[in-house]
């Protein structure tokens, strides 16, 4: 599995959550832990993709270029976590923060899968791309499991 299929999948599961997120109302069991698994979703996924994606491309000037625009994007959903988690459940202003932050999340994966993938994929040569994929879900897997490790 390339680095890019490896993402997609992580990307599918971050879709799906944030969407079912937005469908909840008030604090309830379900809502904490949809937001549980979306907050580990998100923060497995960015610390394993900035090492095994975005570090390596940095060293390319292609690269460096797109990356930055990506990883202000991941700072802008931490921030928005940073909300959801400082806000009461129960409150409105939670719900309204959950679609931002949904919102957010489907627009960087768009525009990762759309435009990011496609400059990315001329820039690394296809054992790259193997061999990150491999090291994307090892460390994938130790921050998604922690117990595991």
């Amino acid at each position: 599995m390339n680095i890019f299929e490896a993402l997609r999948e992580s990307h599918d599961q971050q879709r799906t959550l944030s969407e079912r997120l937005i469908q909840t109302s008030g604090h309830s069991e379900e809502r904490e832990q949809l937001f549980q698994a979306l907050k580990n979703e998100l923060w497995a996924h960015s610390v394993a993709e900035d090492r095994y994606l975005y570090i390596p491309l940095m060293f390319n000037d292609t690269g460096l270029d797109i990356t930055r625009h990506a990883l202000s994007e991941h700072h802008e959903m931490d921030e928005l976590v940073e909300q959801l988690e400082q806000t009461d459940m129960s409150s409105p202003s939670w719900l309204a923060i959950a679609k931002q932050l949904s919102e957010k999340v489907h627009h960087h994966l768009e525009e990762e899968e759309h435009k990011f993938f496609q400059q990315a994929g001329k820039i690394l040569d296809d054992a790259e791309k193997e061999k990150l994929g491999k090291q994307y879900l090892k460390e994938y897997a130790k921050y998604k499991n922690p117990e595991l490790t």
